[in-house]
């Protein structure tokens, strides 16, 4: 009798477990979240000695002023003046329509948490996670015992696929909850109806305000969740391929790892690289279509970053399960 792939994905889901990687991961959470949340009360009681208030239209007025002034500096980079003409943009918007771009609150601090998170620290979690799903299986002399089962290679696969979407969506989900929990004790538990500007389109460094609406921060959040989710996703699909063509664990993760950071860097470094635009790390960073920041390569869009994900997903996948099911595993 074939093997069904529901008790596959079961033997996988424990063999995830057992390995404890997943409550390494949120250890790590647990003491770099609480970090981030009194450099976050550090900064504001900063901001509030420095203006004597604790007035947000303040703080913004002094922030746009500041902007406006680093233009004339000949020492900062033309880059830098870009994204800071689009903020002085952003930042009177909000002004002129009275809506607080950093309310300060436990669901502030989850949105921005993430906003940050996503396209380095979160990628990073997900290839420890999963960059020894196959390899590991090698190096623990269990793929031999696995296909002396009535199983096909494919189906094998498959659960290990359906496992990994499963601990990527526990991992952006236990994210979000531990960054609202632990920062809400600092900041409050309110904040999930506060408004939340979103719409905004650039071209070069002039904002276009016509599609501008302000929505829920709860919206917002799911919004940004799900951008998040989705790239992650990516990460574990080209994270699954490597762990297939790499039998050692220890070179997959370090292939993932060097190749993440590399991609961190590069975005800082690409904005003339037209050609950089079609790589998966240049276009991790979605939410920055949300928020209307710049994108690391003019011209790049949502829809845009969304194809080349995808792309680059099911080219993995493709990938994996070709060589899974053809190459000699046995030996």
């Amino acid at each position: 009798m074939l093997v069904s792939l529901y008790s596959l994905i079961q033997n996988e889901t424990v063999k995830m477990l057992k390995k404890k990687r997943f409550l390494v991961v949120i250890l790590i959470l647990l003491v770099l979240i609480p970090v981030f949340v009194y450099a976050q009360m550090k900064i504001a009681e900063d901001v509030r000695r420095q203006f004597g208030t604790d007035d947000w239209r303040v703080r913004t007025q002094q922030q746009i002023i500041d902007y406006t002034n680093s233009l004339a500096s000949n020492r900062v980079p033309e880059e830098w003046k870009k994204w800071r003409r689009v903020q002085i943009q952003l930042l009177q918007y909000a002004l002129d329509h009275n809506i607080n771009p950093q309310d300060p609150s436990g669901v502030t601090f989850a949105r921005d948490f993430m906003q940050n998170a996503m396209s380095l620290f979160i990628p990073l979690l997900v290839a420890v996670i999963s960059s020894d799903i196959v390899s590991g299986e090698h190096a623990a002399g269990t793929m031999k015992l696995l296909l002396t089962r009535p199983v096909r290679r494919w189906k094998i696969l498959m659960s290990k696929l359906i496992t990994i979407v499963c601990f990527v969506s526990l991992i952006v989900f236990v994210t979000g909850v531990l960054a609202y929990l632990i920062s809400g004790l600092a900041f409050g538990y309110r904040g999930w109806t506060a408004p939340v500007l979103t719409g905004f389109r650039l071209n070069g460094a002039e904002v276009d305000f016509s599609y501008v609406h302000a929505v829920p921060q709860w919206l917002y959040l799911l919004m940004q969740y799900g951008l998040a989710w989705y790239s992650n996703l990516v990460v574990a699909c080209l994270t699954l391929m490597v762990s297939v063509l790499v039998r050692s664990t220890a070179a997959g993760m370090g292939i993932m790892m060097a190749t993440l950071i590399s991609g961190s860097i590069l975005v800082n470094m690409v904005s003339t690289w037209e050609s950089a635009k079609y790589l998966f790390m240049v276009n991790l960073e979605t939410v920055v279509y949300l928020t209307g920041s710049l994108p690391p390569i003019e011209g790049m869009t949502l829809p845009f970053s969304l194809t080349v994900l995808t792309v680059w997903a099911l080219a993995g996948l493709v990938i994996s399960f070709i060589v899974f099911t053809r190459k000699d595993i046995l030996n």
